[in-house]
């Protein structure tokens, strides 16, 4: 896959000085190199994508930074990639200032690492700027939108509401300003805890050396004892596919909200396809999925799938096609509508041709390490990602770890979610001042936005009876529904339900998947019990609040049937 990726990059800072490093840190560990652990989690797979450019945009740096603008310097650098300097000016340098690398920046401060960070767009990255943030500010509009067109949901709770409208421009300027707020927060709390960050794309000369600046300039050069990448991912779009920006868009451009079509095809039924038909269709717009896959939304538990495809697609103006691929889409021009060209998926045989006019690709996530200078450490990357093992290092072309060098986020395709890569961060620096740390990313939730949402943390139904029949276990399945639950009820919104996948033989959590009003915040009692190996007849015991919708949870561990009473934690959590 080609992409073109143009970046505006600010001028280095004035030159001063970067004092060297005062901290001294217990680097050693008390373990060996292992084997990278690649298991899928509830459909969140990798894709075959080839690598992107790495890094974005920031504001100028306000630190102290050494301007090493002399090529000598880099003609040095490289003379010597095999050999680390003898003294560094960090502890630690990441390559991006996303939510992974501030969450590592962050939690580095805290442990008391000289920590810089360097970025070459905006601090943020794709959570805050195009993804999760931006996202969620039009989802909030959407969900007031179908509230109040619900007439008969008003009615039932005694509301008279006359005919809604909104301002489209209105709309998009609230999730602009969310972005805008958010990303000043982030930039102030590294800026109040000293993190100096450092303007331009980032690449890695040798052991412990980074070169940052604009790409066509030497740039300067820093050491740090160890670095981390966390360059992110950018939208995939499949060949043959024109993206104009206008007409035929990905997330990034949907999300400014430059214009509300009627008609708009979403080629991809995921999380982000699901989201952004909550919010075309409770804007008025007709929506058509396109689905390569025999059923929509294949990476959710296909129970919870079918059940939100009853409430979120076929009461709406949304029809599909699926187990089609879109070979060829052209924006619309000189008048004519955008034009979507499908084929069968199995047989390659031509299917259909829509006229739509627009087109959203959501496709998933292509990761963003092109330009890394990875070829420095003996790196090759792997369908773009960044090959690591479990606890985060970067393995070279043996296998082996790469001294002092890690990757975090969508750049390593272990789990492509904002949150997961902050918890990679925290990991890699619990490990590199001197405590091991696996993260167990079974642990990890995911949520899906909608109206209702949908939540999930652990295996599906099919994954844990894959893994039952291959250890010699037994499965069994508990349920829910919020139709029982007092604080849905009055809300008037009861539809929904919650899913445990377990144990019985000794009350191990599997899986937990949610349906309903606020899912994506009841989700966590369950992940945190996976990440602790709280057992289920352990977990009954918990008390909550009466009437919340927390007791759908509660009710949902109180029904499951453990056969063993043992208490204590799972003795051996899984890490991926």
């Amino acid at each position: 896959m080609q992409s073109s990726v143009t970046l505006s990059l600010s001028q280095p800072a004035a030159a001063s000085t970067i004092p060297k490093s005062n901290y001294t840190v217990n680097h050693s560990l008390p373990f060996s190199p292992s084997k990278p652990i690649n298991l899928h989690f509830c459909g969140l797979r990798r894709e075959a994508f080839s690598g992107f450019s790495s890094l974005s945009r920031s504001q100028p740096p306000q630190s102290k930074i050494h301007s090493n603008k002399i090529n000598s310097a880099i003609s040095a650098s490289l003379s010597d990639n095999g050999s680390a300097p003898k003294s560094f000016d960090y502890d630690l340098v990441i390559i991006g200032a996303g939510v992974g690398g501030h969450g590592a920046a962050l939690h580095a401060v805290e442990k008391g690492l000289k920590t810089a960070i360097i970025e070459g767009d905006v601090i943020g990255g794709t959570c805050v700027n195009r993804g999760c943030v931006p996202s969620k500010a039009l989802l909030a509009v959407s969900g007031r939108m179908r509230e109040l067109q619900n007439e008969h949901h008003m009615k039932a709770l005694g509301l008279q509401v006359a005919a809604a409208g909104y301002d489209r421009q209105g709309v998009a300027d609230h999730a602009n300003n969310l972005a805008t707020k958010i990303r000043n927060n982030l930039t102030n709390s590294m800026k109040a805890l000293g993190v100096d960050i450092l303007t331009g794309v980032g690449s890695i000369m040798g052991p412990h050396k980074v070169r940052y600046g604009k790409l066509d300039s030497p740039g300067d050069i820093v050491t740090a004892k160890d670095i981390i990448i966390a360059t992110g991912s950018v939208p995939f779009v499949p060949k043959g596919i024109e993206v104009d920006g206008k007409t035929v868009i990905t997330s990034d451009h949907a999300l400014k909200l430059e214009s509300v079509p009627d008609w708009i095809a979403i080629v991809g039924s995921g999380y982000i396809g699901l989201e952004f038909s909550d919010v075309y269709t409770a804007l008025g717009s007709e929506v058509t999925f396109i689905e390569a896959l025999d059923q929509l939304m294949p990476g959710f538990d296909p129970e919870i799938g079918k059940l939100a495809q009853r409430v979120l697609i076929n009461p709406r103006k949304i029809d599909y096609h699926t187990g089609v691929f879109a070979t060829k889409i052209t924006p619309a021009k000189n008048g004519k509508p955008v034009t979507i060209e499908l084929i069968d998926a199995k047989t390659k045989e031509p299917k259909d041709t829509l006229e739509v006019d627009a087109a959203l690709i959501a496709t998933g996530r292509a990761p963003f390490t092109d330009g890394l200078g990875l070829d420095s450490v003996h790196v090759e990357r792997k369908r773009g990602f960044v090959p690591v093992d479990e606890r985060m290092r970067v393995l070279d072309f043996k296998g082996d770890p790469v001294p002092h060098l890690y990757c975090i986020g969508d750049a390593n395709g272990k789990m492509m979610l904002a949150h997961a890569a902050s918890a990679q961060g925290i990991s890699v620096i619990e490990q590199i001042t001197g405590r091991d740390h696996v993260l167990n990313h079974l642990s990890i939730p995911a949520a899906c936005f909608t109206h209702p949402e949908i939540s999930m943390v652990g295996l599906t139904e099919p994954q844990a009876r894959e893994k039952a029949e291959k250890e010699g276990f037994e499965v069994s399945v508990a349920k829910t529904s919020f139709k029982a639950n007092t604080k849905a009820l009055a809300e008037n919104e009861g539809e929904g339900l919650a899913k445990l996948i377990y144990r019985p033989d000794n009350g191990e959590i599997l899986g937990v998947h949610i349906f309903g009003l606020h899912a994506a915040d009841l989700i966590h009692e369950a992940s945190n019990a996976i990440a602790l190996g709280t057992r289920i007849q352990d977990i009954k015991f918990a008390v909550h609040a009466h009437p919340t919708l927390s007791e759908v949870i509660d009710e949902l561990f109180k029904s499951a049937k453990v056969k063993a009473q043992v208490s204590g934690p799972v003795s051996e959590p899984v890490a991926v």
